[in-house]
């Protein structure tokens, strides 16, 4: 990308019956927005001015048929879709569903093409995503599959990083899935990211335990000292400042997580609810380890108030000033890495 060019930043609109075009129309009411992204809307020009109305917004879409029409300065809109949608704020409804795959679709291709430079999501609801063609239980597994590299839910803000070694597995089957190899895999990616993504030079990170009390020495489970731990040892080997497995009750309350670059937790909840107790609003949900770069608000559809003109666009905000800056960090690092010294020509 040239550096006049501005990064172009690719938005899918999520379940049109929550408050993803108000968040959207929101963050981008402010002119400045566009002094450092060209922001580029999966949906269609119709339903976007419908929601411009609703909100009673002064915003200016320029709507477009073809990538190759965006122009910077302005909101532009790329027509996925042609109908006339009927949006019904705060109702679950698998047709709206439908319409939000449509636009991530069109989003994650528009990524993978390198017509966008990073993707932001706006909320989707899981269940009304659901159909035969479409069986992804979030943006996170679905971007998995679509994209190169091996993904991980990692909830940012600038003092608090939180990873998952898993995430949308139900409680019953989180031990099942935590073996050695992804212990290994996703703490390998949070490092990484933690070097590309942020610009950390010498990566430091916490692990929480799988059980309460990490097992209080097998007392309370034994997958701590069977797994967790002599993984933690093998990568603690290779000289890398992994610590762990920590006690997860009382890691966030005692502060402790301020003397970490990042926080690996175990399971959905056991990481997600410190993270959106603390960093509410502010945080932003980026899926770490692919070779492109998506990033979301930490917060869901919120239909209880959808259509009501209340949402804070706080943290999608931040998800698009997020996208920006990894993608200027992973620039730097691949010119940094480069090697300086070109190989000499053979001699005859």
């Amino acid at each position: 990308m040239k550096k006049e060019q501005k990064i172009k930043v690719g938005i899918s609109v999520g379940d049109l019956n929550g408050i993803g075009t108000e968040i959207i129309i929101k963050t981008f009411e402010d002119n400045r927005m566009l002094e450092f992204c060209t922001p580029i809307i999966f949906a269609s020009i119709k339903t976007m001015s419908f929601c411009k109305k609703k909100f009673g917004s002064a915003i200016n879409f320029h709507g477009i048929n073809h990538l190759d029409q965006v122009l910077d300065g302005k909101i532009n809109v790329l027509n996925v879709w042609k109908d006339n949608v009927t949006v019904n704020f705060g109702e679950e409804n698998t047709k709206i569903g439908a319409y939000a795959v449509m636009s991530l679709e069109k989003a994650t291709e528009a990524l993978k093409a390198q017509e966008v430079d990073v993707l932001v999501t706006a909320p989707i609801h899981k269940h009304n995503i659901q159909s035969e063609k479409f069986k992804f239980p979030g943006h996170t597994n679905y971007l998995a599959e679509k994209l190169e590299g091996q993904s991980l839910m990692f909830m940012v803000t600038e003092n608090l990083k939180v990873g998952l070694l898993t995430d949308h597995v139900p409680v019953k089957e989180v031990s099942e899935h935590i073996t050695s190899e992804i212990i290994q895999d996703k703490i390998a990616t949070v490092y990484e990211s933690l070097k590309k993504d942020f610009r950390v030079s010498k990566p430091k990170i916490a692990v929480l335990g799988i059980n309460p009390h990490a097992g209080d020495n097998g007392v309370i489970g034994n997958e701590d000292d069977d797994v967790l731990r002599p993984t933690l040892e093998k990568i603690r080997a290779q000289k890398k400042m992994v610590y762990g497995p920590y006690s997860a009750d009382s890691f966030f309350g005692s502060g402790n997580y301020k003397n970490f670059d990042a926080v690996i937790a175990a399971y959905h909840d056991q990481g997600l609810i410190p993270f959106k107790t603390i960093a509410f609003g502010s945080g932003v949900n980026y899926t770490a380890g692919l070779n492109r770069i998506r990033t979301s608000p930490d917060h869901g559809t919120a239909f209880e108030i959808a259509g009501k003109g209340e949402a804070d666009h706080s943290s999608f905000k931040e998800a698009v000033f997020t996208a920006i800056q990894i993608f200027n960090n992973r620039m730097e690092y691949d010119e940094i890495s480069k090697n300086p010294l070109k190989p000499r020509p053979k001699k005859a």
